[in-house]
């Protein structure tokens, strides 16, 4: 029998019922953790400086290589702007994020980086330079390098880690013989995404002055797809002794926030990861996770007798499920297809009930956390009370477009904690190839 009573006190039971989450609180521990990192004290937010300031305008018809490195994927391509802001990408080479189908060397790791720059910069030897998101925490230099930090999304290639991602390349391609631009540009995808949003915007009042003179509004990146991420512009950074009206972007490092709202099944999940004790905000968000714990959730509850089906121990035994398995079912659950699905029998509808009942929890509780995560960082950059100039978020990835209920539930909440106690404007915009045309941006950026 379907019985949501007892399903939601098995979640609270475990740790996972998002009614235990109190936003305020959230929101108040992020701001914390933001100053801290900001001061350079010890935090679970890095707050990395970018060196790269926000702009709107680019430079019409140069063109530039653009890199991304993802969470699964790595493209390259030739990337241009027209008059409009608009950006075209030439010539798209993509393959596997190396270290994701077994461990890779240094050698081994920048030279597949090379051998899809290299075609590129063969074809076009004059270009401006290389914009390169690298969407993993980097500690940037002034001459615009980035020394990972550390590799998340189950990347495996650890003696990476701790070099300088631009002079790798650089290397790699110098091996190649092919000639390199002086100008390689790091960053990470939530600066990209920032910087994507800034020129793509559409909306007028985000190009430069409307006809009141009213400036553009700042922009925060969010990312919510393999990963969780966000970046926005900073005006004062006391580790880097940083202060002027002219702000620079911070990258926030927020998967690495330590949610206080997690249970022992939370914590049995980090424990099975590459990286246990770190990235917990994304480890209950983000697409390289949220399907995995999920499904660990499912046979929590199938082994407590919770849910009750005929193939529950072939359910069990299953070790492959991944977050599209869970999505794809989430989406169609009563259609029973899939390896998810096809697990249940027509008479079994009650069984598929309790899945899912479990499963939006599991989606509640993330986005309920990643809303109070985004209001913090939004109220960080000390706008969004002018009603002419909201603060707007450039969001991008797959897990915040389509993971079933996701969206939805994340923007109510954000509203809620934004909105609670006064009026506050902001505007969600959704950007196209944001990683690729957001490291073109920053290729041409003084």
């Amino acid at each position: 029998m379907f019985n949501p009573h007892l399903l939601s006190e098995f979640a609270q039971y475990y740790g996972f019922h998002y009614d235990i989450v109190d936003i305020g609180t959230v929101k108040r521990d992020v701001l914390v953790e933001m100053d801290r990192g900001l001061r350079g004290c010890s935090s679970v937010l890095a707050m990395l400086p970018a060196y790269i300031n926000p702009v709107s305008t680019v430079p019409i018809g140069e063109k530039v290589i653009a890199l991304d490195a993802g969470g699964t994927n790595f493209r390259a391509a030739l990337v241009r702007f027209e008059e409009n802001g608009k950006a075209t990408a030439e010539d798209m080479q993509k393959s596997f994020m190396p270290g994701t189908k077994g461990r890779m060397s240094p050698k081994q790791f920048f030279d597949h980086l090379a051998s899809l720059t290299a075609p590129l910069l063969e074809k076009e030897p004059n270009v401006q330079g290389i914009g390169f998101t690298f969407s993993y925490p980097m500690e940037m230099t002034k001459n615009l390098d980035g020394f990972l930090l550390a590799f998340s999304k189950e990347i495996d290639a650890p003696e990476v880690i701790g070099k300088a991602i631009g002079q790798g390349l650089r290397e790699a391609l110098n091996r190649r013989g092919v000639k390199v631009p002086d100008k390689i540009v790091l960053l990470n995808d939530t600066s990209a995404t920032l910087l994507a949003g800034l020129v793509q915007a559409r909306d007028p009042v985000f190009r430069g002055k409307d006809l009141y003179g009213v400036e553009t509004g700042p922009v925060v990146g969010f990312i919510l797809g393999t990963g969780f991420n966000m970046a926005y512009p900073e005006k004062k950074i006391p580790k880097i002794g940083f202060s002027s009206d002219k702000a620079q972007i911070v990258v926030c490092e927020a998967g690495g926030f330590m949610p206080r709202y997690l249970g022992c099944l939370d914590k049995e999940f980090d424990a099975s990861t590459k990286n246990p004790g770190v990235f917990l905000q994304e480890k209950v968000s983000a697409g390289a996770y949220i399907g995995p714990l999920t499904v660990r959730i499912w046979k929590q509850a199938v082994r407590d007798g919770v849910v009750k089906f005929k193939k529950s121990e072939k359910f069990l035994a299953m070790t492959s499920l991944q977050t599209r398995d869970v999505n794809e079912f989430m989406h169609a659950p009563l259609g029973q297809e899939g390896p998810i699905g096809e697990l249940f029998e027509l008479d079994e509808r009650d069984s598929l009930a309790s899945f899912a009942y479990l499963a939006s929890m599991v989606t509640e509780r993330g986005a309920k956390l990643s809303a109070a995560v985004l209001a913090a960082v939004v109220e960080k950059t000390a706008a969004g009370f002018d009603p002419f100039i909201p603060v707007r978020i450039a969001v991008e990835g797959t897990t915040y477009m389509i993971y079933r209920g996701l969206r939805k539930s994340l923007e109510s909440y954000l509203h809620i904690a934004l909105a609670s106690h006064k009026p506050f404007y902001y505007t969600i915009t959704p950007v196209e190839q944001a990683s690729l045309f957001g490291a073109a941006v920053a290729a041409l950026t003084e």
